[in-house]
């Protein structure tokens, strides 16, 4: 029972961790979203990477569940989190370069 809930929780990870390369169908289909679209999907973006990661950081700490799948999961979520962290990195020092 308990490897069960982990399964569906290690998938809805990774599902959660891959729905931020949705931002791709706008600009494959070339549709120009307005700033008020922009700014919601951002802002799911980034909600999506801390929850992908943060369920499965749950799925890997777990030693019964631990396995190739979630840790590929909490590597697709560390680095879409490490790509977060750069870009606000970059936009706060820019910002207050004289």
């Amino acid at each position: 029972m308990e490897n069960k809930k982990f399964k569906k929780l290690s998938i809805a990870a990774i599902g959660i961790s891959v729905l931020p390369l949705a931002i791709f169908i706008p600009s494959l289909l070339n549709i120009t979203l307005s700033d008020k679209v922009r700014s919601v999907w951002a802002a799911v973006n980034i909600l999506s990477v801390l929850v992908g990661f943060v369920l499965s950081v749950i799925c890997v700490k777990n030693q019964d569940s631990r396995s190739a799948v979630n840790i590929i999961g909490t590597v697709i979520s560390s680095l879409w989190l490490l790509l977060i962290c750069g870009i606000y990195a970059l936009a706060v020092f820019i910002n207050f370069i004289p």
